[in-house]
C-alpha cells in the first residue's frame, strides 16, 4: 500500500505564493522478510542556483500516499543580491554617542564654574 508515493518540493515566498518546484513518482520494493515494518528512506534534493534576491522563502518537502500525506517543517532561506555587505553601526553609534556625552560633560562643567564666579 505504502511502496508507491509522490515527493513535491515547493516553496513559499514571503507573500504566502506556493510555488511548485520539483515533484517526482517513486515505487519502492520491499524486500522479503521486511513486510510490515518500519522504514525510513533519505531523499535529497538540491536547488542550484537560486534564481535571484527573490527566492527568498520557506522550502519544504511533501509526501503523498493513496490517502495520506506528510509535509516536512520546512527551511527558511534568505537569499541576497551578489556584493551584498552586511552594515553594522556599532561602533559608529558608539563614537558617536561618548563623543556627544564627553561634549555636554565639558559644556556642563564650563558652565558650573562661570556661574560660580
Amino acid at each position: 500500500k505504502y511502496t508507491k508515493f509522490s515527493i513535491f518540493y515547493y516553496w513559499i515566498n514571503s507573500l504566502g505564493q506556493n510555488t511548485s518546484i520539483y515533484s517526482r513518482l517513486e515505487n519502492v520494493a520491499i524486500p522479503s522478510g521486511k513486510e510490515n515494518t518500519t522504514a525510513t528512506l533519505s531523499y535529497d534534493h538540491r536547488i542550484m542556483p537560486l534564481e535571484n534576491i527573490f527566492s527568498t522563502g520557506t522550502y519544504y518537502c511533501e509526501v503523498k500516499w493513496n490517502n495520506m500525506q506528510k509535509m516536512g517543517k520546512g527551511v527558511f532561506v534568505l537569499t541576497r543580491g551578489t556584493g551584498y555587505v552586511e552594515t553594522s553601526y556599532g561602533w559608529e553609534i558608539l563614537i558617536t554617542l561618548t563623543a556627544l556625552l564627553a561634549a555636554l560633560s565639558i559644556t556642563a562643567t564650563a558652565l558650573l564654574l562661570w556661574k560660580r564666579k
